[in-house]
């Protein structure tokens, strides 16, 4: 038994659970209505209807992918250790960090699958709308979806470490809400708040590009933004993303050391567990 064995298994899981119908329908359906919704005004602002969709299933992703794979993932260790079958498991020729590593790609091949197609039927709808799409909006939504996955893939790690380090499933569920009320909307409150006060006085540029780092989905967000022109040029970020220093290849990198880094204190964290 490898990593890709037990990929397939919580595959098969998600599926057998309806994970996957739902969160594809989710998504398709609240991409649908922000596309037909958030396009009606393009053409008496100027702006290409693609463009406002990439912004718009962006602030989608910020809020729906965290909270779909903290949810998939707060159980992944602990609540097999609580039904038994994580026992079960380590009975086989497998190491306990294949186990996480099979366990991580099931779990991100069934978010990625579930982005993928529900925001891919959305831009289908809007071409066969006939509205023009060009090149530069298309590798923008193409980056979207990619940084997307991406996005899901920070926060199953992060969910595999809550789920690594506690001691039933409630806790890690509970925590876990917490993070996602703590990164996805206590923090830039917060932040914005301390910038309101500090008005640029002390606060230089470079702490508030390291204040955005420490936060995965700002990182996604300013990446959506930052080197597409016509995106950023009227979203609600768009000053942000025109004043940071942070290129594109430093915030994919982050989003990268966000997804390596929890997941690793997670195997590291799983290897030292007693069952």
């Amino acid at each position: 038994m490898n990593a890709l064995i037990i990929a397939r298994k919580e595959i098969h899981t998600a599926v057998r659970n309806r994970w996957v119908l739902a969160s594809t329908l989710l998504l398709a359906g609240l991409a649908l209505s922000l596309t037909f919704l958030g396009s009606a005004p393009t053409g008496t602002v100027g702006v290409r209807a693609l463009d406002v969709v990439i912004v718009s299933l962006s602030s989608l992703t910020i809020f729906l992918i965290p909270l779909i794979a903290l949810l998939i993932s707060h159980d992944a260790i602990v609540g097999d250790m609580e039904r038994g079958t994580m026992l079960l498991l380590l009975g086989y020729p497998v190491a306990r960090w294949q186990v996480l590593l099979g366990k991580f790609i099931g779990h991100l091949a069934v978010l990625a699958f579930a982005t993928c197609l529900g925001y891919g039927i959305a831009a289908a709808a809007l071409i066969a709308t006939g509205s023009r799409i060009d090149s530069d909006s298309l590798a923008a939504f193409a980056a979207m979806i990619g940084s997307s996955v991406l996005l899901g893939a920070v926060f199953v790690a992060i969910g595999y470490l809550v789920s690594a380090t506690v001691r039933d499933r409630g806790t890690a569920a509970g925590i876990c809400i917490g993070l996602w009320l703590l990164l996805v909307l206590i923090y830039d409150m917060a932040l914005l708040g301390v910038l309101a006060v500090d008005q640029g006085r002390s606060i230089s540029a470079a702490a508030v590009d390291a204040m955005l780092l420490l936060n995965p989905t700002d990182v996604y967000r300013l990446f959506n933004l930052t080197g597409f022109a016509n995106v950023s040029g009227f979203a609600g970020m768009a000053g942000l993303a025109q004043s940071t220093t942070l290129s594109a290849q430093v915030l994919l990198m982050a989003l990268l050391v966000w997804t390596f880094v929890p997941l690793g204190l997670a195997a590291a964290a799983f290897s030292r567990r007693e069952l």
